[in-house]
C-alpha cells in the first residue's frame, strides 16, 4: 500500500504566494526560504490531518532541518524537471536572494477554498515571530515523522501512510484515503484525455 499524491503546480504557487503575501504585509519584508518551506509542511500536513488530503499534492522527505515539500523545494531552487511547471513558478515567485523569496505577480487564490486559505492564515500568524532556525526545530518536535538523514544523504522519504498513523489515523482509514486518492487521480486523467 503506497498512496500518492500529485502535484498541483498551480495550487502550490497560490499557496506560496499566501505564505509571501502574509510575510509582505506583517514584516515588510521577503521571506527566508527556509521559513516558507516549514509553514508550507505545516499547511500540508495540516490539511492532511483535517480533511484528508493535501493541498499541493507533494511528496513529503526528512531533511536536516526538518520536513521537506520535494518538489516545491526543487521548484524554490529552479531545478523542477517539468520545464512548464518551473515557468509557472517562476513568473509569480523569485530565485533565492540571499537566501529569501518574494512575490513578483500575485496568482490569485483560485485554487484554495476558503478552509485552505483560513488554514494558510493559522500557520502564519502561530510561526509568524518564529527565527527560522527555532521554526525548523520545532518541527522537529512536533513531526515524529521526521527523522534525521544519516550523513551523506540529503533526504530520505516520508511516507504518506507514516504521517498519517502519527496523525492518528487507522488502517482502515489509510485504505480508504488511499483509495479516493486513486480514484481522483483517475478521474484526473480521464478528464485530460477527455479535452
Amino acid at each position: 500500500m503506497s498512496i500518492k499524491f500529485q502535484l498541483r503546480p498551480q495550487k502550490s504557487v497560490q499557496v506560496a504566494a499566501m505564505f509571501l503575501k502574509l510575510e509582505q504585509l506583517y514584516k515588510k519584508q521577503p521571506m527566508h526560504h527556509l521559513k516558507l518551506m516549514k509553514m508550507l509542511y505545516m499547511a500540508d500536513r495540516r490539511s492532511l490531518e483535517q480533511i484528508e488530503t493535501t493541498m499541493t499534492g507533494d511528496r513529503y522527505v526528512s531533511m536536516e532541518f526538518g520536513p521537506v515539500l520535494s518538489n516545491v523545494y526543487n521548484l524554490i531552487k529552479g531545478e523542477y524537471s517539468d520545464a512548464n511547471d518551473q515557468a509557472l513558478w517562476s513568473t509569480h515567485i523569485s530565485p533565492r536572494c540571499i537566501h529569501r523569496i518574494t512575490l513578483l505577480k500575485d496568482p490569485g487564490n483560485s485554487k484554495l477554498c476558503e478552509f485552505e486559505e483560513d488554514l494558510i492564515r493559522d500557520i502564519y500568524e502561530e510561526y509568524k515571530d518564529w527565527d527560522r532556525f527555532d521554526l525548523a526545530e520545532e518541527t522537529h518536535k512536533l513531526f515524529p515523522e521526521w527523522e534525521k538523514p544519516p550523513e551523506g544523504i540529503g533526504s530520505i522519504p516520508i511516507k504518506i501512510e507514516t504521517t498519517l498513523r502519527y496523525i492518528g489515523k487507522t488502517a482502515e482509514d489509510i485504505q480508504e484515503i488511499e483509495e479516493t486518492v486513486k480514484y481522483y487521480i483517475h478521474q484526473d486523467r480521464v478528464l485530460v484525455h477527455a479535452h
